[in-house]
């Protein structure tokens, strides 16, 4: 379930088969709006798997694994109804009221949670919206948890998507005390967890609809970053995965079942959970495929081979440099949308040299957060990572390959070349919690 597209894949034997993809429009604005429409989402959802089904492509299938989209969140009237479009991670319109202090101890929130008191996590989101909708709201849900919530015969949030929230315990694997307050929620107001082992079935309805999945299990939706690791085989702290989609990220995987002390976490990174038995730690960033395609459509630039002719003349590192956060800032940053910045323009810059300084920008920032999440490593010492570099937007340029490797030197960086890293991740995730 992402942020441009819902797709619905088959892996026999865990390995890429059929897939098909709707595209979803995100409704945004100059007020900083990024919201998605649900009962499209779940048209589009449906769409897919009918498709497969008709294929006679879902025959033999057993397990369903979902990833999808952290940070999302839609209010829920009395009847059970959205009072609104999702909430996505893109929008920046939620803000903290001027009498609400925050947390009484913002490191130790930070170290529970992994997350910061910020406009992404539901802490500030779910009183903004209540401020904004009033007394109709009685409960709120993530987008897995409302189009799911059709499909299945009940469905709780996973740690994964909890985490995301901001308002996870990751330790206890409990919604936190002190979140809770800042968010102004109380029982019931809040999803349920899903408990290890947790597994859902089709409501009859569906099950009719899709008698090939009659009998399959569904396991518990995890955030699309997590499942993005493990497709590109970044299972454990040795090896760090760098995904570039319409976002960019860097993240590494950690072994820590519930109650064990987790390791620090510098100020500067997130941390959600995998599942029950693993977290992930990293930093994401608003510039990626956006930036990219934004880039190639103002500058005009030329296409593909021409392109990247023109680009081998630079340097990754050298010439314009650029502050590439066009869209604002993911947290802890609260940088708002318009926050870019060139510098050293001269009259003979070229299109293509503003191109490759945003590009450049994107792997410098990556680039100082690889350094601090090394310092997560339970391992210790002073060797560095592998780095697995993925995603749709990278995979376009050769350019800005060699750029993420000059700028991630002299660490090993390989390349994945599989679009559906997600949806592997997703499976192999489900497949070691049977």
């Amino acid at each position: 379930m992402g942020t441009s597209s819902v797709r619905a894949m088959v892996l026999p034997d865990c390995r890429p088969g059929p897939v098909v993809r709707r595209s979803v429009t995100v409704d945004v604005d100059e007020a900083g709006t990024g919201t998605l429409d649900g009962k499209a989402y779940h048209g589009a959802l449906v769409e897919c798997i009918d498709e497969l089904h008709a294929r006679g492509a879902l025959d033999g299938v057993t397990l369903v694994a979902t990833s999808a989209q952290w940070h999302s969140v839609v209010p829920i009237d009395a009847r059970g109804e959205p009072l609104g479009p999702v909430v996505t991670w893109l929008d920046t319109r939620p803000a903290a009221g001027p009498d609400v202090p925050g947390p009484a101890d913002p490191e130790a929130f930070h170290q529970r949670t992994g997350a910061w008191w910020h406009r992404i996590y539901w802490t500030v989101r779910l009183p903004w919206l209540r401020a904004h909708l009033g007394a109709r709201v009685v409960r709120f849900l993530g987008l897995p948890e409302l189009i799911l919530s059709d499909l299945l015969d009940g469905v709780p949030m996973s740690v994964s998507m909890a985490s995301g929230t901001g308002m996870l315990d990751l330790a206890e694997l409990r919604w936190d005390a002190e979140a809770t307050q800042l968010a102004g929620v109380g029982e019931g107001e809040l999803p349920e967890l899903a408990p290890a082992g947790w597994r859902g079935r089709l409501a009859p309805a569906y099950a009719r609809r899709w008698p090939a999945l009659r009998d399959a299990l569904w396991a518990p939706t995890i955030g699309d970053g997590a499942a993005s690791n493990f497709g590109a085989g970044c299972e454990d702290e040795h090896r760090a995965a760098v995904n570039v989609g319409t976002s960019a990220a860097v993240r590494l995987v950690q072994h820590c079942p519930p109650g064990t002390t987790l390791p620090h976490l510098p100020q500067t990174l997130w941390r959600y959970r995998v599942d029950h038995e693993r977290v992930v730690t990293g930093a994401a960033y608003s510039a990626g495929g956006n930036l990219f395609r934004w880039a190639k459509s103002v500058l005009r630039l030329p296409e593909g081979p021409a392109l990247e002719a023109a680009l081998a003349r630079i340097e990754p590192g050298t010439g314009v440099w650029a502050d590439p956060r066009l869209a604002g800032d993911r947290p802890p940053g609260l940088a708002p949308p318009g926050a870019g910045e060139l510098r050293g323009l001269g009259i003979t810059t070229s299109a293509v040299q503003i191109w490759a300084g945003l590009m450049d920008g994107v792997c410098r920032m990556v680039a100082r957060d690889l350094a601090e999440l090394e310092t997560t490593r339970t391992a210790g010492g002073d060797a560095l990572v592998d780095v697995v570099l993925a995603g749709r937007a990278v995979a376009q340029s050769a350019w800005w390959r060699r750029a993420f490797r000059v700028a991630l030197a002299p660490r090993a960086v390989s390349d994945l070349v599989e679009p559906e890293a997600g949806a592997l991740g997703a499976a192999r995730v489900a497949l070691s919690s049977r």
